[in-house]
Parts: C-alpha cells; structure tokens; sequence
C-alpha cells in the first residue's frame, strides 16, 4: 500500500504542497508565493489562476523533491485559506472575477446595513457566525451583483462558487468534484451549522442562489481523483478542512477543553467544544472543528487579522527589517517593557471587538523610540491580541489549562516567552509546527486507511518545547493595561 500523503497548503501569502510519511514527518516540502492585489482602501484581492497555477507547481515540485511516483501517495488533502471567495463559469473553469479575500472589507456598509434591521441573531444561531465583510456570503452577493449578467448566470446554474479548496478540487478533478467539507461551508455565513446543511433563510438573507453552491461532505470523505495530467497517476483528494481547523487536528486537540492557536498570516485561536456548538457570549465564533462519519464537533474560536502580516509590513513596508529573523535579536535588546504599542488593524479589527473601520496605529512613540521599539512592538501586538481572545474564552466560561501553538511565527522563542507570560498559561509547540499541512495529511490518511482512528493521531503528537510562565503579575497587568488603551485610542465601537 502506498505510504505518503501529499498535503496541499493554500494560505494567504503562499501555496505550499508537503509530503508526508506515514508517521506524520516532513518528507519534502515546496513552497511559493503569489502577488497581493489591494485596488482600494480596505480591499483584498488574489488572482484565482494564480492561487491554482502556484499550487499545481508546488505539488510537483514538493513529489519531484521527495523522489517518489504519483502511485506511491495514498492520497491529498487541501487545506487553505478560509472565506476567500471565488466565483467562475462551469463550462470554462474561468473566474468571472478576482478572488475576494477573507480580509477584504469592501462589503462593511452592506454588513452594518443588516445588522442595523436586526438580522445578526439570526445568522448567529445558524451559522454561528457574526455579520461581518470577513465571511464569503456577502462576498458573494457583491460579485454577483458587480458583475454583469452574474446573478442571472447564477440562478441559471452556469456559474459555480467555491471557497478556495473548493476552486482547487475543482482544477483538481477538471471540473467533476464542485464540493466542499462542513468546516469550510461553516464560514461562509450560510451554512447551518446545527442541521448541516445549506439553509435557505440565509440564502434568502445574503441574496444568494442556491444553484452556484457546492455539495457538502465530512472533513474526510471521497472528494474524487486527480486527472492523469497533474502528477502523472489518478490520486484520491481525501480530506480538506479549512486552515484553522486543519491546525486544529493536527494538533490533535481532540479532547473537548483542548486548544490550538495558530500564527500565520493571521492569528486564529480555537477551543474545542466536542459535540456541542456552544454559542459565546463574548463575539467570539461558534464554528465546525470537523466533521468525521457524519459526526460534528464543534469548536468556538477567536479570529485576529493580523499576526505575521505585521512583520511582513515592517520588512516590506516599512523597511526597518530585512527578514523576520532579525526581529528577535532587536526584541532581546529591548525587553518585554517596551512602552511602544502598535495595533495592526490594517483591515479592521477582528476578534472580540469586530470593528471593520479600526485602523493600525504606532502609539507611545518618543524621542528615543527607535526600529528596534517599532519592531518589538509588532511582535508583542500579536501576543496581546491573543491575551484578548483568551480574556474572551474565559469569560465564556471555558478554561484554558495549556495551549499548543503552531505557525511561522510559533518558531520565535522570544515571542512564544512573551506570550506564556501574558497569558499566563504554558504554551507548548510541537515538534511538527506545519500543523495545517499535517492536519490535511491527517484526514486524507483517516479516509484512505493509513490511520484507523483519531487515536493513532493523537499518539503520533510530540512536544518540542513547553514556555512556563514567569512574568510578575504586575508587570503583565500594566503591559496589557497598555495595550488595552492602545485599543481603545483607535477603535469606532
């Protein structure tokens, strides 16, 4: 029997495609990055030929690198990023318009609008959702009514929308899969996340037909086979899962009370929740963790905007940085009592102030204030928006013994210290810190019968390292007490 998995890892800022043993260890890895379209203020976009075109390149490079066939993989899962919306004609595959990205701001008017009628309780108790530009549904809505003849052509079932693994399953399979799995349907704000299925007053609320969605399936599940044309052999696509709940089960927090956060372009913090979709109190959001043999688990989660964007901006827009290395040298010198506080809300602020017109600030800035404060300070911010989704957990009622980290920006041990101390609560990085990619792996494995259960899984985790906190409780009180007036200097709520 074959004993790799292929893992095909599309984020925000790159396509990635892993290969895996059998034992969860990185055999070959190929990555590259694509442009970033911003036309407006607040407007993201990606070029959907270009998120297909890096993927297919990197999944052949990463097979070509590990030295094996296309029959020695028993199977591909997809993980990518969430919310992106993608809108293209069945019969050619062409996108009628660029990808809508998940930090794309451009529906907030629309959002406000609806939430000011009164609709928000609504989407909240089935989708488990908030009215926010961040979900697909009034991304959606916008492409089809920007461009022209769409929403004819969509109620005519000629066009197809896809959250971004449903757009390369697509490509994928040439045009025969259109489906996506229950945690990806569960972020487009039309989901029912109780029923598990498309529902209709939502459809009917967000203004879109029924006829452009996918068919929805477990996180493992058949999803079809690769076309002779793309790695050589006809491979099974067995799981797909969204990039946070692909980190999820690859961290394996299976256990309900266990939780991962993930630093990658973004920062997403989610808590397990098992069997129960428990609704927060806090504007935190109820989402599917997985869904395996028809059975749902469920997590709640905090979602930040910007985590390892910062740094990018530093290093490419600000120019004080040359790689995201240097940072930690520059925060060594520094120490954690640095009096400077960026809030990075380039497209808003997410989780659990939901505030789309906040926008970043550099504050504490004195005479003395040089590169190396500005850059501590983005390191830190990431740290402190965390400490805000956890306030939020708690206060929900949950309580959060450890938490397993993964991501690029997990590495930084300076960064993963100063987040168990403002935290107060052990942080643990495992030795695998491509958790989305493995997570991927993961399921497609469970679906195709490399693993017989989340039990082999679990056993499979390891730790690398565990960050004990150390900090004196009035220092992290007065650190966050600035941070939090940092917060409210910028906010509109």
């Amino acid at each position: 029997m074959p004993t790799y998995l292929l893992a095909i890892d599309q984020g925000t800022t790159s396509s990635r495609a892993i290969v895996f043993t059998s034992r969860g260890e990185i055999f070959a890895v190929a990555q590259q990055e694509f442009r970033q379209h911003f036309p407006r203020d607040g407007w993201v976009e990606h070029d959907p030929m270009e998120i297909w075109e890096s993927s297919l390149q990197v999944c052949r490079n990463a097979v070509r690198q590990a030295g094996i066939e296309a029959r020695d993989i028993a199977g591909i899962g997809i993980t990518n990023q969430r919310e992106t919306t993608v809108i293209w004609d069945r019969a050619t595959g062409k996108p009628i318009h660029p990808a809508v990205v998940w930090q794309d701001r451009r529906t907030a008017a629309t959002c406000t609008q609806l939430r000011s009628k009164g609709h928000e309780n609504l989407v909240v108790e089935r989708s488990g959702l908030l009215i926010d530009p961040y979900f697909s549904a009034t991304k959606i809505a916008w492409i089809l009514d920007e461009v022209e003849g769409a929403r004819a052509r969509a109620e005519a079932g000629e066009l197809a929308f896809g959250t971004v693994d449903t757009w390369l399953l697509w490509q994928l399979t040439g045009g025969r899969s259109h489906l996506t799995d229950a945690t990806n349907a569960s972020r487009t704000a039309l989901f029912n996340i109780h029923s598990q299925s498309w529902d209709d007053e939502l459809l009917a609320l967000f203004r879109v037909p029924r006829a452009i969605l996918p068919e929805v399936k477990d996180s493992a599940a058949d999803f079809g086979t690769l076309t002779d044309d793309i790695l050589g052999a006809p491979i099974k696509v067995a799981g797909i899962a969204g990039d946070q709940q692909a980190a999820l089960v690859g961290q394996a927090c299976f256990e309900r009370g266990m939780a991962k956060s993930t630093y990658g372009t973004g920062c997403f913090l989610m808590l397990n929740t098992g069997t129960e979709a428990v609704r927060s109190e806090n504007r935190l959001l109820t989402t599917v963790a997985y869904r395996l043999n028809g059975q749902t688990n469920y997590a709640v989660e905090g979602s930040i905007f910007v985590a390892g964007a910062a740094m990018q901006w530093l290093r490419d827009g600000l120019k004080l940085i040359g790689h995201a290395r240097e940072s930690t040298a520059l925060a060594e010198a520094v120490g954690v009592e640095n009096a400077v506080y960026m809030v990075p809300a380039f497209t808003g602020l997410g989780a659990p102030h939901w505030d789309p017109d906040a926008r970043g600030a550099i504050l504490g800035l004195t005479r003395d204030t040089g590169i190396a404060e500005v850059v501590t300070a983005g390191l830190q911010s990431v740290c402190y928006q965390t400490k805000d989704l956890i306030r939020a957990i708690q206060n929900d009622g949950a309580r959060l013994e450890e938490l397993r980290v993964d991501g690029g920006m997990a590495v930084n041990d300076w960064v993963m210290q100063f987040l168990a101390d403002i935290l107060n609560v052990p942080v643990d990085r495992p030795r695998v810190t491509e958790t989305t990619a493995l997570g991927a792996a993961y399921l497609a494995g469970l679906q195709v019968g490399v693993f017989q259960g989340l039990e082999d899984i679990a056993a499979m985790w390891e730790r690398e390292r565990r960050f004990v906190p150390e900090m004196a409780p009035g220092l992290r009180e007065s650190l966050y007490a600035g941070w939090e007036d940092a917060v409210e200097r910028i906010s509109h709520n």
